[in-house]
């Protein structure tokens, strides 16, 4: 069978290169005799790997020296509890701009161990736009400024960031890490869940500025307290040895093949103004974001008719365009258009949308 355009927000497709040597390496990596998913992780080979991916992964975001990174499990969702109890620790007060369903779970997450205020929404119009601000609307005595970055389900992103002034932004990148550069230095902590463009579900990442770690609530768990995972090396407990595997064949991909950030960036911007051209062009097929704010990364489009809708999906379906339909809170359709996705499939499903249109005039 013909591999598919899987554009499924997460877990989501990866490079046909990166597959190709996972499984060419599955029963025997590196002349070891075992899998990478038999392998201790206190082996000295899989000791390489942790070391080699970290290497790549700063190499590739450009990390600053002063930033710690960290291989954890437990998925975007448990960062929602681990940010507050870590860095809502001298004034107990944090403030959230919320953007979608994920900024609104991390906010409410928060309000469980302190002080934390929605200072900007945009859920009044279904999270179509990023809210604006200006410093003055944080507080002073904030311990820091939350944001995700990249608004999965909504296709929204920050063009510009938050000023904060002096304090730290945390930023949840999971739908757009890697995807084009970022400067690591304007932000306190960033993570994000790998599964959408890094690797296979299981890892977590997080870019922590050493200077936040080592402050945890005294109520903080062992295991959601930073400073546990960085004293380790991400190795205090069995940490998701295959996922970060998979994360170094990326990160390699990334950085051979295509050639670093900026390169990946110019594809990803070639890809989403192909679909993004047709849908403004489209008599049917209309996008839900304001276009300042129109992500990369993930795009949300409907026809206006739920039935139309349904009937696009199970016909793209059926013709090789999988996970393409909408989440349930914006309806329609949504194409995620990751690192992973070639310029190709998005062209074929323009073509495909095109003739959706003229069959169902």
């Amino acid at each position: 069978m013909a591999r598919v355009y899987n554009f499924s927000a997460g877990p989501s497709m990866l490079p046909e290169p990166v597959l190709k040597k996972a499984a060419s390496e599955m029963l025997d990596y590196e002349g070891s005799g075992q899998s990478v998913m038999e392998m201790s992780h206190r082996s000295k080979t899989f000791d390489k790997i942790i070391k080699d991916a970290e290497a790549l992964l700063r190499e590739v975001m450009n990390i600053p020296d002063n930033y710690k990174v960290l291989f954890l499990q437990g998925g975007g969702s448990t960062q929602f509890a681990m940010v507050a109890l870590n860095l809502m620790n001298k004034n107990n007060k944090a403030d959230y701009i919320i953007t979608g369903q994920w900024a609104k779970k991390a906010f409410k997450e928060a309000q469980r161990y302190g002080d934390a205020k929605a200072v900007a929404s945009s859920e009044d119009k279904t999270f179509s736009y990023i809210p604006k601000t200006d410093k003055s609307m944080f507080r002073g005595y904030a311990d820091y400024v939350y944001i995700c970055l990249n608004n999965t389900i909504y296709g929204t992103v920050y063009h510009e960031l938050p000023d904060t002034g002096d304090i730290p932004l945390v930023a949840d990148i999971s739908s757009n890490i890697l995807s084009e550069p970022i400067d690591v230095s304007k932000f306190g902590l960033l993570f994000a869940g790998a599964q959408k463009n890094m690797a296979g579900a299981g890892l977590t990442v997080v870019i922590i500025r050493e200077d936040l770690i080592g402050n945890a609530m005294d109520i903080t768990p062992t295991m959601l307290n930073y400073k546990t995972h960085a004293d380790a090396d991400s190795l205090f407990n069995t940490p998701p040895c295959y996922s970060i595997y998979i994360a170094k064949l990326v990160l390699d991909w990334i950085k051979n093949e295509m050639g670093g950030l900026d390169k990946m960036k110019e594809l990803n911007e070639k890809k989403a103004k192909l679909l993004y051209d047709f849908l403004d062009s489209s008599a049917m097929f209309n996008g839900t974001v304001v276009a300042e704010d129109r992500s990369l990364m993930n795009v949300p489009f409907v026809t206006g008719d739920a039935d139309l809708d349904a009937k696009f999906v199970k016909e793209a379906t059926e013709a090789g365009f999988v996970n393409i339909k909408g989440h349930r809170s914006v309806g329609g359709m949504r194409a995620s258009i990751y690192n992973a996705m070639p310029y190709e499939g998005v062209e074929k499903l323009v073509e495909f949308m095109k003739k959706f249109e003229a069959e169902n005039k």
